[in-house]
């Protein structure tokens, strides 16, 4: 029988199997027998590879239709819904913002419970409500018909991004978080392909139960999240404890793996909503930063979600064509969403990611802005939509890794998501009222300007972190001169001030 202290340690043979059943999360040793030799690596890879192929591809669904049925609406404005219900780009921008005030009011409450319901119920239900509500847009005869369906939807689907997000971070070590996000955030890029691709071929259905092309849209999308999220609860896990694709074993490594790293703690295991903490997060500096940023980044986001297959329409692409031709610069997001995301987490360097992404995006809306070439502004588009989409899941990654215990952590990752959303606001009226169609020249130049915000900010917080990280460590030497050990001496509850949590970069 072998005490082990750290799985970290590349000596570490593969554990065996559980004397007396997997241990709690707080425990600072795991017993175990049976170590066969060099076995370490296979255990480690094993174990993430099963939580990546069972786990992540339904993230990734759960994100896809949230998108999809988010934003098809742009589509189905294009395939002739705004002409039919008399909308102008006013009562369109209306459309939009209303969707947004629900989902900004029920992300914080929505992620404090998440935790006492549990996320392998609460997540499906979710993606459930949202696609029935999504199906009756296609019903809809009249505006404010279509008001209604905006603002339940905003209701039903607001807590799904943080809730996900929070919940790849209860299973996941902070240094692999960002892939993780990026793959089911990516999804968002595909959501904009295949929104262009599904939508020109559902077009075809126009007249098909007396329902013009655009409600089909609508209601088969809407259709297909339904039957998904009823699905879902019978395959998402709650917890790594709970999951029953892992071994005993598997769930003990990943629990003392989330330990070691500092994303679990004895404090996790308190479900009770705590105000100190939702305070304390509200006040911490690097929260406030990345507040603002999420509001820039949020507002080009969501203004090339609504608005890129109308954008496309403005630059001569007509009917099915538009629809086509919006598809591949979200595909290229898609390929470097990803890629960013892999040498993000490989290096921890978060704040730097944001930064190129954000730079790169200057350079495509400077093209779209200053080139009068149908064709360059099409191009400048690959620019602005694969650095916007990277941007964010380098930023909510960041915002997760950095806040500690789980409350804390709930509240931050909630707040980013209500900044982004409030950023989505104003990018429905940015793009849809303030900046008219085709050029968008005022939304261009202001989308300028937020991404050299952002690059700004990020270089500020980058700072601010790495002079912290140095506090810490030179308070981490006296302590440990003084033969202390991590958590001795200080406060229950600490969390990402403690000194021995070191913040990501």
């Amino acid at each position: 029988m072998v005490k082990f202290d750290s799985l970290r340690s590349t000596d570490a043979p593969e554990l065996g199997y559980l004397k007396d059943g997997p241990p709690d999360l707080v425990t600072d040793t795991v017993t175990i027998v049976d170590l066969p030799e060099g076995g370490q690596g296979q255990l480690e890879r094993r174990v993430w590879r099963k939580l990546d192929m069972c786990v992540l591809p339904l993230a990734t669904m759960f994100y896809l239709l949230s998108f999809l049925d988010r934003a098809n609406i742009a589509n189905a404005k294009v395939a002739g819904m705004g002409t039919e219900l008399g909308m102008s780009s006013y009562d369109y921008s209306i459309a939009l913002t209303i969707t947004y005030i629900p989902y900004i009011l029920t992300e914080i409450p929505s992620n404090l419970v998440l935790k006492m319901v549990g996320p392998d119920l609460m997540l499906p239900a979710m993606v459930t409500a949202w696609g029935l509500v999504a199906t009756l847009q296609g019903m809809v005869t009249s505006y404010s018909g279509l008001l209604a369906c905006r603002f339940f939807l905003g209701f039903a689907e607001g807590g799904l991004l943080p809730g996900m997000t929070l919940y790849l971070a209860s299973l996941y070590p902070r240094e692999m978080l960002q892939t993780r996000i990026a793959t089911f955030f990516a999804s968002a890029s595909l959501s904009g392909a295949f929104s262009g691709l599904l939508a020109a071929a559902i077009s075809h259905m126009d007249g098909v139960g007396g329902r013009p092309g655009w409600a089909w849209i609508f209601i088969l999308e809407g259709l297909f999240t339904v039957l998904f999220g009823v699905i879902c609860f019978f395959l998402l896990p709650k917890s790594p404890e709970t999951a029953r694709f892992l071994s005993p074993v598997e769930r003990s490594y990943i629990i003392r793996r989330l330990k070691e790293g500092g994303t679990a703690s004895k404090d996790d295991s308190d479900n009770k909503v705590n105000w100190g903490e939702i305070v304390a997060t509200i006040k911490s500096p690097q929260v406030l930063i990345m507040f603002i940023i999420n509001i820039l980044i949020g507002t080009m986001l969501y203004g090339i979600a609504y608005f890129e297959p109308i954008i496309v329409q403005g630059l001569g692409f007509t009917g099915n064509r538009a629809q086509l031709m919006s598809a591949p610069p979200f595909a290229a997001a898609f390929v470097f969403s990803l890629s960013s995301a892999l040498i993000s987490d490989r290096y921890g360097r978060r704040g730097l990611m944001t930064i190129f992404f954000s730079l790169w995006s200057i350079i495509g809306y400077s093209i779209f802005l200053a080139s009068g070439s149908r064709h360059a502004q099409y191009g400048a588009l690959f620019l602005t939509v694969s650095g916007t989409y990277s941007s964010c899941p380098a930023i909510i990654a960041w915002m997760a890794n950095n806040s500690a215990p789980h409350a804390r952590r709930a509240t931050a990752v909630a707040l980013a998501f209500i900044a982004s959303n409030l950023g989505g606001v104003f990018a429905t009226w940015l793009f849809g009222t303030l900046s008219p169609a085709p050029d968008y020249r005022t939304a261009t130049v202001v989308c300028i300007a937020f991404s050299a915000g952002s690059a700004v900010l990020a270089g500020v917080n980058w700072m601010y972190l790495s002079r912290k990280n140095r506090r810490k460590a030179q308070r981490r030497r006296e302590l440990m001169m003084l033969g202390r050990r991590e958590g001795e001496g200080e406060e229950k509850g600490m969390g990402d001030k403690s000194v021995w949590f070191v913040y990501n970069l």
